[in-house]
């Protein structure tokens, strides 16, 4: 399946609030991995691509990174907008896609997309982050995958793989870090997964599922999934609580030369 022409922008279009809402932030490490790895200091200039309702570029920006949010749905980005920060550079959110991002060449000491880059068309928008790269800066692509060892975790994996499209998508999505690792303008791939947790109720759960973009809109099938949800938390909740394990995977690569200038 190929997401990029799954209309990628539009079929976010009415979630942004479920999503800034029920979806997962990253753990710790994940993020200290990737400063770590692509070198970066306080003040260095990093571009979340699909930045969403922010909630990648906000970890970015409290290690005092100066994020340019590129995000092509504009109800995300204005939600992003709408989130009080004050503990680092407050992200910028722009208009945009990975494809093309309308940045200048060389700016970013590293380009990261969380959750995003399996919508793109990994044969533009990988040349499009090389330019826009200073020499020899990072690549990162990240994700959170369900660890379904979980048995909680492993039910609503059952559930929403009922959904329309969902297998297709999640299998994309599965194979979407590979490009990083093979594509003729990067170097020095590698991929480091790290352990991630979220604890919700079940307005919380609930929400988490319907954030997807191939959640059902139909009533009747969606009044069916929130049943088959129920149940499901039912079976695992302790204490109205329920935690959604992960696993979450960081595909890196350096830029290989210096992007053309002319």
């Amino acid at each position: 399946m190929d997401l990029s022409r799954a209309n990628p922008t539009t079929r976010f279009t009415g979630l942004a609030d479920v999503y800034a809402q029920s979806r997962p932030d990253y753990p710790s490490e994940a993020i200290d991995f990737l400063i770590q790895r692509c070198g970066l200091r306080p003040g260095d200039v990093i571009v979340d691509v699909g930045s969403g309702t922010g909630i990648f570029s906000r970890l970015l920006a409290q290690h005092g990174l100066r994020v340019i949010g590129i995000e092509p749905n504009a109800e995300m980005r204005a939600k992003a907008d709408a989130v009080a920060f004050t503990e680092g550079p407050r992200p910028h959110y722009r208009d945009g896609t990975g494809e093309a991002t309308s940045l200048a060449t060389g700016i970013a000491a590293a380009v990261a997309c969380a959750q995003a880059f399996h919508w793109l068309k990994a044969d533009l928008a990988l040349p499009e982050f090389h330019r826009i790269l200073r020499p020899g800066g990072f690549t990162a692509l990240v994700w959170n995958e369900r660890d379904e060892r979980d048995s909680f975790t492993a039910a609503y994996g059952d559930v929403v793989r009922g959904f329309p499209d969902a297998r297709s998508l999640e299998a994309a999505r599965q194979r979407a870090g590979q490009a990083i690792l093979r594509h003729p303008q990067f170097k020095d791939g590698a991929v480091n997964r790290f352990d991630h947790a979220q604890e919700m109720n079940e307005v919380g759960m609930i929400g988490r599922a319907f954030s997807a973009s191939y959640a059902p809109q139909d009533a009747i099938k969606r009044e069916r999934a929130a049943a088959d949800l129920h149940a499901v938390f039912l079976r695992f909740a302790d204490a109205g609580r329920v935690t959604m394990r992960y696993t979450t995977s960081v595909y890196t690569a350096r830029s290989l030369h210096s992007p053309d200038r002319s």
